[in-house]
């Protein structure tokens, strides 16, 4: 087993991407895919900073989770959270994100990949008050990118499903803390 280590070389192995591949991206979101992110209230948010790479779940209720401000950029609230930053800290150093956008039952995604600012404009944050409160700051994602993924791994992972899941199986959030902290107190925060 080798390490492939140029582009030329991937390239030797899987050959061009398909014609539809290519021609379905564009630089703005067109009228069918704005349609289409209209209807989602969960994506992630991958970016990169000094520390390395984050890869971050965000979600809202409907038409809460982000904003499409015009075809070339997308607000994003940040909601008050584990003040960890991470994102955040990484858009501050390094703008390029990349947002992968689901709806649930669906198995196609929608990819942008853009350049984020983080902002605490009064303008852009009231445009997220929910119950009286609005976010500390919001994301302004411009973009650069913009295309739908017909998503096989969705399909075959079975997604939307959870007959395949044993979810006894699975450990709890408390559970997780604990295997690092092992003073900590599962059933507590479980409760909580």
């Amino acid at each position: 087993m080798s390490t492939i280590s140029t582009v030329s070389e991937l390239r030797a192995l899987y050959g061009s991407p398909t014609s539809a591949s290519v021609k379905k991206q564009t630089q703005l979101l067109n009228d069918t895919y704005r349609t289409w992110l209209a209807q989602s209230c969960f994506f992630v948010i991958a970016s990169a900073g000094p520390d390395g790479v984050d890869c971050t779940p965000r979600g809202d209720e409907a038409n809460q989770a982000f904003e499409i401000l015009d075809n070339k950029t997308i607000l994003i609230p940040d909601r008050r959270g584990n003040n960890r930053l991470d994102t955040l800290s990484n858009i501050v150093s390094n703008p390029r994100v990349a947002l992968l956008f689901f709806i649930p039952g669906i198995e196609q995604t929608l990819r942008v990949i853009g350049r984020a600012t983080v902002s605490d404009d009064d303008s852009l944050l009231d445009h997220f008050a929910l119950d009286g409160k609005r976010p500390i700051t919001c994301i302004k994602v411009t973009i650069d990118a913009v295309f739908f993924q017909n998503n096989r791994a969705l399909a075959r992972s079975k997604l939307w499903t959870t007959e395949h899941i044993d979810q006894s199986a699975v450990p709890t959030p408390g559970q997780m803390i604990q295997s690092v902290d092992p003073d900590f107190d599962p059933d507590s925060y479980d409760a909580g």
